[in-house]
């Protein structure tokens, strides 16, 4: 059953201000994202995207303004588990690397409590079974992630993030590097976690395509936001032209993803 959009902001970012290596990339944003939405974050590389990322996440400080999650600083305790995270480094291991698919998606059980001792119990063991099931790598939960597609390693990926039970995930560029059946199926898997499972979603990516295919709304951040609105009302391509950083797609917006498949 498809989960309705709530007006209860899981995300609230107020008058943002960040700086990174003594520029200023985020200038005074505000931001609201409700609990059952799907976000598609989009513009030029170094307009903003990744920092507004890792200030979510409590892992940049902000130089003015505010970033509530749940109601909480990012990196309160509360959040712990709250908010799953999928890099655009989430690239295959290095070969001297052995681990399964289930091994990978334990990780996201550990937290601050049990990674010490390696403890897991049934409900955490429930969640990794649960994660391998909604991103279809049951079968595959014993097999080597060396032996992975590019496309299944990133479902991997994402299966690690939801097995901290996890209701907000951010992924930075998750499409990059993988083949066209694999893009069409993790836009499936998004669609469904959101729509079916009630993930709420901020995702990064340079494919303007896949974000119209797939989000509710579409932000357009370069050091400010441009546009932020659905993707139905997102300016035609002549003014596109003038939006630097996306990749532009004559596409229709829906059912695309299952071509080729």
């Amino acid at each position: 059953m498809s989960q309705e959009i709530s007006e209860e902001p899981i995300l609230s970012v107020r008058n943002l201000t960040v700086s990174r290596s003594g520029k200023e990339v985020l200038d005074s944003i505000s931001l609201d994202i409700n609990r059952g939405e799907f976000v598609g974050l989009v513009g030029p590389n170094g307009g903003g995207k990744t920092t507004l990322l890792l200030t979510i996440l409590g892992i940049l400080k902000p130089m003015g303004g505010s970033v509530t999650v749940f109601g909480d600083e990012p990196a309160s305790k509360k959040n712990i588990g709250m908010v799953g995270w999928v890099p655009q480094a989430a690239t295959q291991l290095p070969n001297s690397v052995h681990i399964t698919v289930r091994e990978l998606i334990r990780l996201g059980t550990l937290n601050h409590q049990n990674y010490l001792w390696g403890f897991m119990n049934s409900d955490m063991k429930e969640r990794v079974e649960l994660s391998l099931e909604m991103t279809g790598l049951t079968e595959m939960a014993d097999i080597d992630v060396s032996r992975l597609s590019g496309g299944q390693f990133q479902r991997a990926v994402i299966g690690r993030a939801l097995a901290s039970d996890t209701e907000f995930i951010l992924l930075d560029e998750p499409l990059v590097g993988v083949d066209r059946a694999s893009r069409n199926s993790l836009l499936k898997l998004l669609d469904d976690l959101c729509h079916n499972f009630g993930k709420t979603i901020l995702m990064v990516s340079h494919d303007l395509s896949a974000v119209i295919q797939t989000t509710h709304r579409i932000v357009f951040l370069e050091e400010g936001i441009q546009f932020d609105g659905s993707p139905e009302n997102l300016p035609d391509h002549s003014q596109l032209a003038n939006l630097r950083g996306i990749e532009h797609t004559h596409s229709e917006r829906s059912g695309l993803w299952y071509e080729g498949e």
